[in-house]
């Protein structure tokens, strides 16, 4: 592993208590996770994640509390840095405006990235395709806090 690849998740949970996740497909491998992407040099971890959700989500994120930070050596899966994970719970004021799917990686057209809404109920860390978020799930999902 050569370098560094700090990224910043957000979970996200919503009035009726589901939870957001993203699929997307990334240099031929699909995946599913918590919104959220890599730390641009001169940022901060929270207006990382504020950031992310306004590309990804075109959603203002109005308040952020820390859940997890990984704390063992995980290479990325796709290039040659190991990764780490920092996790916020994320507050909004304001709805949702990207399409929302029922199935798992149902792209638009010229999408490579879809969100779905599922059951806080029926959440579980192997909806999750990468151990790094799976561990982080297991370690925060009693800290989530329901509006």
């Amino acid at each position: 592993m050569k370098f560094f690849n700090i990224r910043t998740y957000g979970i996200l949970i919503n009035e009726k208590r589901e939870i957001l996740i993203s699929d997307e497909i990334y240099e031929g491998k699909q995946f599913t996770k918590f919104p959220g992407g890599g730390l641009e040099l001169g940022e901060s971890l929270p207006d990382a994640i504020k950031r992310e959700f306004i590309e990804e989500c075109d959603l203002e994120i109005a308040d952020i509390q820390l859940l997890y930070i990984t704390d063992s050596v995980v290479p990325s899966a796709f290039n040659d840095s190991q990764v780490l994970g920092v996790y916020y719970q994320v507050f909004t004021n304001d709805e949702l405006k990207v399409p929302i799917q029922t199935q798992a990686f149902n792209f638009d057209k010229g999408s490579n990235q879809s969100f779905r809404w599922i059951s806080l109920q029926d959440f579980s860390a192997l909806e999750l395709t990468f151990e790094m978020d799976q561990e982080a799930w297991k370690n925060v999902s009693n800290k989530i806090v329901l509006q």
